[in-house]
């Protein structure tokens, strides 16, 4: 019995002691660690964890070697009463170390948000530093790439062609570029402001325009292509197109409103022009089949009339009057030919002729009118101007009639200029007829290639002339325009397709 129990008791013995040893070494590692990374989490939990299992030790160990030395010396009613307490001593440290492992788990957690928080930090730092380094190189960069953009869109701003404006909300102007200064007629430097203490509502020629642009603001933020006339500061009206739309601003009232105004004056006389040609076009048919009837029955009314002259004493009353309606009825057929003239569409007796000669004849066939009324004549001509495919009595009735409604508008002692030239890019020559005479009223501009328009008093004029000449100049494939200004005389330009090719000149 006695050899036996001795192993037990040497193991037990020398376990203890042992298990004393090296809980008391791990206890003193994890120390050391803790002065060297005091805040490393893992180590905390390995000091409490080492701290855990040395009292459980020493708990164990002291109570196993009690219990020998109690056997040893017969006193097993000792170890009997000590015995309980060493047990609640094991069972608390192991009740600590799973403690200290479940808090572990949570305090994990939380270090892992807190590196990934100084990870962060790190970068932050990092980041802040390389800014600090390297600042003034960066706002050198920034500075220079936005004085670019700024310049970029200047220019946009003062080469575009079309108005920019920029108001405020209550229509106040605060910039305009070269473009709307020039439109609106300020001609001015760029530092005057004459226009920029203005209001938008100004140049508008109806204060009803602003209430309407201010509507669609309100309700869409934006208004777009909308055709309003601007006054200009000449007191001549112009048609726009207007986009506009609410822009945020570091103004005081916080918003500016941005509009991009299209000059559409010229698209809208061209509209009227082709509107006034299909109209011509239209009275060109009617009058084609008007004439062809008037023109029979006036043809027997002439034969019938000089039939009935042919019998009459050329000293009597009835033979008087019977001249008198051969005159009007012979003023008749001419009107109606004229008319015919006008619709007609047949094709002209096409020549390639030089313009030139052709003038040359008609200011000859019409120098005695100019030279009556004291009336001077002047020709500029274009040098090599190529050749015009032509019928060249046409052409001669079209001259003929602008020189004489010239010649009617002068009067005495006035001046006419016919002046030549050649558009390269069209392709065409030109022929300009102007005078010094009294013009043409604006509400007539429209007017005066209607057939039987005419300003001169009754019994001076058919209202033909113009019309039919107009045809004329249409069958050739050109085209006839007009500019005048009351008091400044008229300016009558035809402009014909040329032939010649014109690399070849």
């Amino acid at each position: 019995m006695t050899g036996t129990f001795f192993p037990i008791w040497f193991i037990d013995v020398v376990g203890s002691v042992l298990m004393i040893v090296f809980s008391f070494i791990s206890l003193g590692y994890s120390l050391r660690l803790k002065k060297i990374e005091p805040t490393n989490i893992v180590v905390n939990y390995l000091l409490w964890v080492c701290a855990a299992l040395a009292i459980f030790a020493v708990s164990r160990s002291a109570g196993h070697l009690l219990k020998q030395i109690f056997l040893l010396v017969g006193r097993q009613d000792l170890w009997a009463a000590i015995q309980p307490f060493s047990g609640a001593v094991n069972t608390f440290t192991f009740i600590v170390v799973a403690s200290v492992t479940l808090f572990f788990e949570r305090t994990w957690a939380i270090y892992g948000t807190i590196v990934k928080d100084r990870q962060a930090l790190q970068t932050a730092h990092e980041e802040l530093l390389y800014l600090n380094q390297n600042l003034e190189q960066l706002v050198e960069k920034r500075t220079e790439a936005l004085a670019i953009s700024e310049q970029k869109y200047r220019r946009i701003f003062e080469v575009s062609k079309d108005m920019i404006l920029v108001t405020r909300r209550d229509g106040r102007i605060v910039n305009l570029n070269p473009a709307g200064r020039s439109m609106v007629g300020f001609h001015g430097l760029e530092g005057d402001d004459t226009i920029d203490k203005g209001f938008f509502q100004e140049l508008l020629s109806s204060a009803k325009d602003w209430d309407s642009i201010s509507r669609h603001i309100e309700d869409r933020g934006f208004i777009s292509s909308e055709e309003f006339d601007l006054v200009l500061k000449d007191g001549t009206r112009r048609r726009v197109l207007l986009s506009g739309s609410l822009a945020k601003s570091s103004y005081d009232d916080g918003e500016t409103i941005h509009f991009l105004i299209k000059d559409i004056e010229q698209r809208r006389l061209i509209q009227k022009q082709m509107a006034q040609a299909d109209k011509l076009a239209s009275i060109g048919e009617l009058s084609s089949g008007i004439a062809h009837e008037i023109n029979n029955p006036l043809g027997i009314i002439l034969g019938y009339t000089q039939l009935l002259l042919r019998s009459e004493d050329t000293r009597s009353d009835r033979y008087t009057d019977l001249k008198t309606i051969e005159k009007h009825v012979r003023s008749c057929k001419a009107i109606v030919e004229d008319l015919l003239n006008f619709a007609r569409t047949s094709s002209p007796q096409m020549a390639h002729l030089d313009i030139h000669v052709i003038i040359e004849e008609v200011i000859g066939f019409v120098r005695h009118h100019s030279n009556l009324e004291n009336i001077h004549i002047e020709t500029v001509f274009a040098p090599d101007l190529p050749p015009v495919r032509m019928d060249a009595k046409k052409i001669k009735q079209v001259l003929i009639n602008l020189l004489m409604n010239a010649i009617h508008a002068v009067k005495r002692n006035g001046g006419i200029k016919i002046t030549t030239g050649l558009n390269d890019s069209a392709s065409r020559i030109t022929v300009e007829v102007s005078d010094t005479g009294h013009g043409i009223a604006k509400e007539n501009l429209l007017r005066i290639f209607d057939p039987f328009f005419t300003t001169k008093p009754t019994g001076e004029g058919t209202g033909l002339g113009l019309s039919v000449s107009y045809g004329i100049i249409k069958g050739h494939g050109g085209n006839i325009t007009v500019k005048s200004e009351p008091g400044r005389g008229a300016a009558f330009t035809i402009a014909l397709p040329t032939t010649a090719p014109l690399s070849g000149r």
